[in-house]
């Protein structure tokens, strides 16, 4: 049985399983929140999206910007799509 982290995790197990894969808690949370949420697919709408290598460096600071990673505007293409990645 998983432990309970309260309202704002959604789905304990899934929580607990990514954690303990070395996500990290913010996109654990997001992963298991999208998965308990009937509105999101993510495993079903997964894929679709354009790959980080064929996007601008300008796109990729935007979508770094949009989920607050730090340090964004000193880093060139390749350590954009390294945090996007590892975000």
């Amino acid at each position: 049985m998983a432990k309970d982290h309260g309202k704002q995790i959604k789905n304990d197990d899934t929580y607990e399983a990514l954690r303990d894969e070395g996500y990290s808690k913010e996109k654990s949370a997001r992963i298991a929140n999208a998965q308990a949420n009937s509105t999101q697919t993510p495993s079903k709408d997964g894929g679709k999206g354009k790959k980080y290598e064929d996007r601008t460096k300008d796109e990729l600071y935007q979508k770094a910007k949009e989920i607050g990673i730090e340090g964004r505007s000193n880093m060139n293409k390749d350590e954009l799509i390294d945090a996007l990645r590892s975000h």
